[in-house]
């Protein structure tokens, strides 16, 4: 059975470089069933998908990872995400027609913004300029300028399938250029059809079938909302009494849809009585 929701990591140990493949499916149509847009910001948010998938795996944290944008572009709201328990969610939103998958025309003269999101106070962020003509290469350009880190990804999306991989210098290992050119060279070589129908080791095998390759066990991935009624009455109780009422007065209830999986919640004026009550 070909692997499928999941990522795995690997090693070349003799060159002190790491790398990491992906590739979603079934979680690929569950996080993108709640996205009604074009499919060029669809496959846009799968490769961010993709790609916060491989770099979770590159720090130890408790959270989540999350790829947003600050757009001024054709897409106005754009956010990936995946937890330190594999559950990935993402939202795209667009403000005028598209037509190509270069970053200006996606985002504008905005820029990315890559965190950890521990939901303890203010997160890790690092703003990732849009360098490039694709979300790999201005992830490339963050990591090699912001972290001192080799790195290169690349990163396929389609109707069904989501896949990447990644390469990355070892921090205590600088002097990998000649390994590095050539690992690099390899993956090159791979197409798009290779990398959604192969396993993780057959895809090793074939690019770099003359290297030492150590590869570590498979880490599921799946389609969650981190969602709670909970979350959103603390929301709900920011805004303050004088607008929840005037809310209230107005349609009779207040529902707040998520729109990362489209669940529903439902508060009348007995609930925001209680939910109030519970500040003083």
């Amino acid at each position: 059975m070909q692997e499928h929701d999941c990522l795995r990591r690997f090693l070349f140990e003799e060159h002190g470089i790491r790398g990491v493949w992906v590739q979603l499916t079934d979680s690929w149509q569950a996080a993108k069933q709640h996205q009604k847009q074009p499919d060029i910001a669809l496959n846009t948010l799968g490769q961010a998908l993709a790609a916060t998938a491989m770099l979770s795996t590159t720090v130890k944290f408790e959270g989540a990872m999350v790829l947003q944008a600050q757009s001024d572009g054709a897409i106005s709201t754009f956010v990936a995400q995946t937890s330190n328990q594999g559950k990935i969610r993402g939202i795209v939103k667009t403000r005028a027609a598209i037509h190509s998958h270069s970053l200006k025309e996606l985002f504008g003269q905005g820029q990315l913004v890559i965190s950890i999101d521990t939901g303890n106070g203010r997160p890790y962020q690092g703003i990732v300029p849009l360098q490039g003509d694709h979300l790999a290469q201005a992830l490339q350009a963050y990591f090699e300028q912001s972290e001192q880190l080799k790195t290169r990804l690349w990163l396929f999306s389609n109707d069904t399938h989501v896949a990447g991989l990644l390469l990355q210098a070892l921090p205590s290992h600088e002097n990998t250029t000649d390994a590095w050119d050539t690992l690099e060279m390899f993956v090159n070589t791979m197409t798009e059809k290779e990398i959604f129908s192969l396993d993780c080791h057959e895809l090793l095998h074939r690019l770099f079938h003359e290297e030492n390759v150590r590869l570590f066990h498979s880490q599921p991935l799946a389609f969650e909302c981190s969602c709670s009624r909970e979350r959103i009455e603390k929301t709900l109780r920011s805004m303050g009494e004088e607008e929840l009422y005037s809310i209230l007065d107005e349609q009779g209830k207040i529902e707040v849809t998520c729109e990362f999986c489209s669940e529903m919640q439902l508060f009348n004026r007995q609930d925001v009585d209680t939910l109030l009550l519970a500040v003083h």
